[in-house]
């Protein structure tokens, strides 16, 4: 592969492996002992998405030290030992926020620098992608990636694979060397890396440049592989990439290239006969059908990810599907089958998580949940319902999702201000825009500038002047 104009991400030594870590896990298999740390994880309350790999990073000494999140649940595992024990880096010598100057002799061995936003060479080390909680260590390259738009600074953010983007995307006449497992596992975290950018931030400062990787996993699926295992992987990782990509568009308002994606995944999924990509394809699809006014559509592509998603054994996944056959109900104005599926959605989500759950369903909580059933009242015009639903999604979200904060808040003003609550919708108004420095989302504005509208015969309630004046001197976005 040619070299890129970025710094290496190689370190100057390889990882050291993780011994202590490995005989830890016994005669489990790394997939076995991913379960054994998601059921310990419940058992405390946290969130994480372990997985094989995940198991097979840390014993490769990849991660040096586990985030906040995993650091607690591998302690609960095993009681009485410390970090040192498990064969882990001390934090201080990982995760602080200061730059430490490339090839510095003191950069313990497995570290991969990434370029700093200024362009200066120097090197942080780098944001986990499994994180999905709120570390107060985080470096601030994923906001910088937003905020700015710079390219360099995305680039970091997305992590290796973003890296490969400018030599994977060339000519097409230009040969390509056969994709490897580090090409497969780069995808795989690129995705988690866009995925974590959105919970944050939302969609429109990242979605063109995530087009970019997904442009390089299609010409590493043409380039092919040398085994099996790792064609079926990039096929998963490109399709995975290719709904993570439809959804940016789909949440800035770019509905046709939504569908396109979409569209894509599905066909990879069918091909590949993947039911776990292809139930994902048919959710997304269904949700996009649902906001750009076709709800039958919305309703027939919910039904066919629930017929692919049953064997899958996910009573949340199919709790989520439920909630999109719901969302296509509401817009053909039927209650009662939006009803239905709103109570076969919350009896579902009630049995709780499982090992089966999806790793790209981490957003999908009560939160969510009441999001979700405050936008099906609210099509079905029963503003007090609505409001009651979102001010609990609100409520109820991990900080860690700043997006969906905004967009419950706003959809929580929306109702307030359609049900005739004025003063209570321009407050709810005023905290979203205190979160736009955060989050760049269309849907989010979308949904003020409706607001804005409702508000203005009410310009002498009380608040609501001062959420007009801020609406109107917010940045027109394109």
């Amino acid at each position: 592969m040619a070299s890129s104009t970025v710094t290496s991400s190689q370190p100057d030594r390889p990882p050291r492996p993780n011994l202590a870590f490995r005989q830890l896990r016994g005669r489990r298999s790394p997939a076995e002992f991913a379960a054994q740390v998601r059921r310990a994880a419940r058992e405390i309350g946290e969130r994480v998405s372990c997985d094989a790999r995940y198991v097979g990073r840390v014993e490769a000494g990849e991660i040096r030290c586990p985030n906040y999140a995993y650091e607690r649940v591998f302690l609960h595992m095993f009681p009485g030992r410390t970090l040192a024990d498990l064969g882990f880096a001390p934090r201080s010598s990982v995760r602080g926020r200061a730059a430490r100057p490339a090839g510095d002799a003191s950069s313990a061995a497995g570290t991969h620098p990434v370029p700093a936003a200024g362009g200066t060479g120097a090197a942080v080390e780098p944001e986990d992608p499994y994180d999905t909680h709120q570390n107060h260590e985080e470096s601030d390259v994923l906001r910088r990636a937003f905020m700015t738009g710079g390219g360099a600074t995305v680039a970091a953010a997305l992590g290796p694979f973003a890296l490969t983007t400018d030599t994977a995307a060339g000519p097409a006449d230009r040969p390509y060397r056969r994709a490897g497992s580090s090409e497969a596992t780069a995808l795989e975290e690129a995705v988690r890396r866009i995925r974590l950018l959105d919970d944050r931030h939302g969609a429109d400062g990242l979605y063109r440049r995530a087009a970019a990787p997904l442009r390089a996993a299609y010409t590493l699926l043409d380039a092919g592989a040398t085994r099996q295992t790792t064609v079926d992987r990039l096929h998963s990782g490109a399709g995975e990439l290719a709904i993570s990509v439809g959804w940016l568009a789909h949440d800035s308002g770019r509905f046709d290239d939504a569908r396109s994606h979409y569209a894509e995944a599905l066909a990879t999924a069918r091909m590949i006969a993947d039911p776990a990509l292809e139930a994902h394809a048919f959710c997304n699809t269904a949700f996009l059908a649902r906001d750009a006014g076709r709800p039958r559509e919305a309703v027939r592509a919910a039904q066919a990810a629930q017929r692919v998603g049953r064997a899958l054994g996910s009573a949340r996944l199919m709790s989520l599907l439920a909630l999109r056959e719901a969302g296509g109900w509401a817009g053909l104005a039927d209650r009662t089958g939006c009803e239905q599926a709103l109570a076969r959605a919350q009896a579902l989500y009630e049995r709780g998580r499982s090992d089966a759950d999806p790793e790209w369903m981490s957003f999908y909580g009560q939160a969510e949940l009441e999001g979700l059933e405050a936008q099906c009242w609210s099509m079905l015009g029963d503003w007090p319902r609505a409001a009651r639903h979102a001010r609990r999604a609100a409520q109820l979200q991990d900080p860690h999702f700043t997006r969906n904060i905004a967009l419950y808040t706003a959809e929580l003003a929306d109702d307030l201000a359609r049900g005739g609550l004025p003063d209570e919708a321009a407050q709810a108004g005023i905290r979203v825009l205190g979160l736009l420095d955060q989050v760049q989302s269309s849907r989010v504005h979308s949904i003020l500038a409706g607001t804005a509208r409702v508000l203005l015969p009410h310009r002498r309630a009380s608040g609501v002047s001062e959420f007009l004046e801020r609406h109107a001197s917010l940045p027109r976005t394109v």
